[in-house]
């Protein structure tokens, strides 16, 4: 048999070789470095054999970025970590321990709580496994021979794991403990220079409110310790940066259990959401009805792909749903008369409340809510008209974006299983928005069938300043709804024609995309978006009329400004400025007048310079 290599030259191995047998082939360096295998975008682990004729990448201990090579890294650091509480912990009960994008899980059922403390305790079991080193066999099995070896060993969950099980059942075994497990796994554990455990955490077996909970431990692992050292750097400013402790701090917003999912908005969190409601460009601005007979969803196919996350309200007879998103209702909009082609496009925009129906267990700051609002928009418009609305909204998120210094990349959400509509028109509406994004030398990925069940979609995605990327708007293109709908027009052959509809979101939730955006920046806003641009700081009573007379005329010229006059001295008020991250702070005494103003600007640089001058400035920015 033979196998490409990524420089397109050919290996020959022995029929059945693995991707091992390939890496020895090529040099014992390479095996001994070896970590996995990469094929078409796929990965396997090096114990499996090869095919004939397959392309190969074989990842190594060198490529510590690489995300496929991390993966294996950290699933076998997984199984580190069940070995050591399996060991600490006699009848603790195992369940699933996966890698996620920065670290590793697994979850236990202990017999008694655990606390934070006691990860000490489990580090230095992994750290002396790892001192002793570990090599993990692959070996497979059938699924009676593993449900009665877990059922003798007391590991319910794995029983159940089994009993639903596709495929061959693999078992993995380091040291003393054996997991059900389809791999990649690690040769051995040398190549694990860096592992460190970060916090509890409570999770439902298989993510169900109904089941047990277990008691879910989390971590991290890299080839070097520079890695970690970098990651837990940068996790750090994270925690600084959290929206919720910096929506509190800058009395932005605040959550509570009266509403759960729900935030209330304080007054300089309504700048920001003011700001971003203001940034519209040629729609035309509706407002439809928040609840509605349950008829409707099931005509737009909301109520059967979507009733679980929805909130349903009986009355008498008639049941009636909160609506969950816009499209229905703008549906609705759309049919209440007849239309011409000489009106196509309309397109109707809406910032509503939505409400959808996320578990408790999953609700986070601003970032997973139930009370949603979103910059949303509907066009209605011709199947000529697809490309040039498509590219007007390209357009519009680079101009949105940028206000925001960040770059869009995006990913092409193709057919998911579960759909509505023939294939031809899936064929149809994916290659429009395919075509959209090559136009435009828009990065992206394919997710295959993660589209709506109604169409594909374009998702966009910004990375902050710490490097995480997040899943901004989106712009679908449906064929589906305006036909479930009945909604035509006239077209110029004075015949009825179905329109074609793009639903459009390009900042998302307001309440998501301002959580992201009070990390982005840690709470110091650009001035534009600073809930508070100017604070004036009289050194004492006597200089508080002519500082109030600085604060009105900044007003007057239209900024955000405030007065701090408060009894407390001029260093506290300088320091709390400062804290609540005003842009720029005036420091108005004995020295300062109209041709001299003391301004402070945040971050600590400070300057002299006219009122005229700084009003000047300010302007420009």
């Amino acid at each position: 048999m033979k196998v490409v290599l990524p420089d397109t030259t050919e290996l020959e191995l022995a029929d059945g070789a693995t991707g091992l047998d390939a890496a020895r082939a090529i040099g014992p360096k390479l095996a001994e470095q070896a970590v996995l295998v990469r094929s078409n975008g796929s990965v396997q682990d090096l114990r499996l054999p090869l095919e004939d004729g397959m392309p190969i990448q074989i990842l190594t201990t060198r490529d510590t970025g690489d995300p496929d090579a991390l993966y294996v890294l950290r699933h076998s650091a997984a199984h580190l970590l069940a070995e050591a509480v399996r060991r600490l912990y006699p009848g603790v009960k195992v369940a699933i321990g996966p890698p996620i994008e920065n670290g590793f899980y697994y979850d236990f059922d202990f017999p008694e709580p655990i606390r934070e403390e006691d990860l000490a305790a489990i580090q230095d079991e992994i750290d002396r496994e790892l001192a002793e080193g570990r090599r993990w066999t692959r070996e497979e099995t059938t699924a009676d021979e593993a449900r009665a070896r877990f059922a003798a060993e007391g590991e319910p969950y794995k029983v159940e794991l089994v009993d639903t099980a596709e495929g061959p059942i693999t078992l993995y075994t380091q040291g003393d403990f054996t997991d059900l497990c389809r791999g990649p796994h690690l040769q051995d554990s040398r190549p694990i220079k860096a592992l460190k455990l970060l916090s509890l955490a409570g999770a439902y077996w298989r993510g169900d409110e109904h089941n047990p909970q277990l008691t879910r431990i989390y971590g991290t692992a890299f080839y070097s310790q520079a890695d970690l050292d970098a990651y837990l750097e940068r996790v750090e400013e994270a925690k600084k940066r959290d929206h919720r402790r910096l929506g509190t701090q800058l009395d932005l917003f605040h959550l509570s259990d009266d509403s759960p999912g729900s935030p209330f908005w304080h007054p300089k969190g309504m700048v920001l959401w003011n700001a971003l409601e203001d940034l519209r460009r040629g729609y035309s601005e509706v407002k439809t009805p928040l609840l509605y007979d349950v008829e409707v969803y099931k005509t737009s196919g909301h109520y059967d792909n979507y009733a679980e996350n929805m909130f349903f309200v009986p009355d008498g007879e008639r049941t009636f749903a909160l609506k969950p998103m816009n499209c229905p209702g703008h549906m609705l909009l759309f049919g209440s008369r007849m239309r011409s082609y000489r009106e196509l496009p309309i397109r109707y925009a809406e910032s509503s409340t939505l409400h959808r129906n996320e578990l408790a267990g999953t609700l986070h700051g601003l970032l997973r809510v139930r009370h949603i609002t979103q910059d949303d928009a509907h066009i209605f418009c011709t199947e000529e008209q697809i490309q040039p609305e498509i590219h007007a909204m390209i357009e519009y998120v680079r101009d949105l974006y940028a206000l925001f210094g960040v770059t869009p990349h995006a990913e092409l959400s193709t057919r998911p299983e579960k759909r509505l509509g023939t294939d031809e028109q899936w064929d149809a509406a994916e290659g429009a928005l395919q075509l959209a994004l090559e136009r435009h030398e828009i990065p992206f990925v394919i997710a295959e069938g993660e589209g709506t069940f109604y169409g594909p979609k374009i998702d966009l995605h910004m990375d902050d300043v710490l490097g995480r990327s997040w899943q901004m708007g989106t712009i679908q293109l449906d064929y589906q709804m305006p036909v479930r709908f009945g909604l035509t027009y006239v077209g110029a052959d004075n015949t009825e024609h179905h329109p074609v509809v793009i639903h459009r979101a390009l900042l998302g939730s307001l309440e998501r995309f301002i959580g992201i955006l009070i990390e982005h920046y840690g709470g110091a806003f650009p001035f534009w978006l600073a809930p508070v641009q100017v604070r004036v700081v009289p050194v004492s009573d006597r200089y508080r009329e002519p500082a109030a007379s600085i604060a009105a005329r900044l007003r007057g010229a239209g900024h955000r400004v405030e007065l701090d006059d408060r009894d407390d001295t001029v260093g506290k008020r300088i320091r709390d400025a400062e804290l609540d991250k005003v842009p720029f702070t005036v420091v108005y005494g004995e020295r300062e007048s109209d041709d001299s103003l003391a301004i402070r600007e945040r971050g600590g640089g400070q300057k002299t310079e006219s009122f005229e001058a700084f009003l000047a400035e300010l302007a420009t920015l």
